[in-house]
């Protein structure tokens, strides 16, 4: 097994750490209520997904 013949310095580690970066999540617009959506997914304020109603999909607000 390999080990490491010396320590890694802060430089090198943080340099490699700088590409991990996070992606902002891709929106587009439900085009029944125009609301901002994630693609490929049932809207959730609407519920709709290509044309068709998924009841399931709506929120729910939680009664207590």
């Amino acid at each position: 097994m390999a080990v490491p013949k010396r320590k890694t310095s802060r430089s090198n580690t943080r340099s490699r750490r700088a590409n991990w970066k996070a992606t902002p999540t891709a929106l587009t617009t439900c085009p029944q209520c125009k609301a901002p959506t994630q693609p490929h997914t049932a809207c959730p304020s609407c519920g709709t997904y290509k044309g068709r109603h998924y009841g399931a999909a709506e929120r729910t607000e939680f009664q207590a």
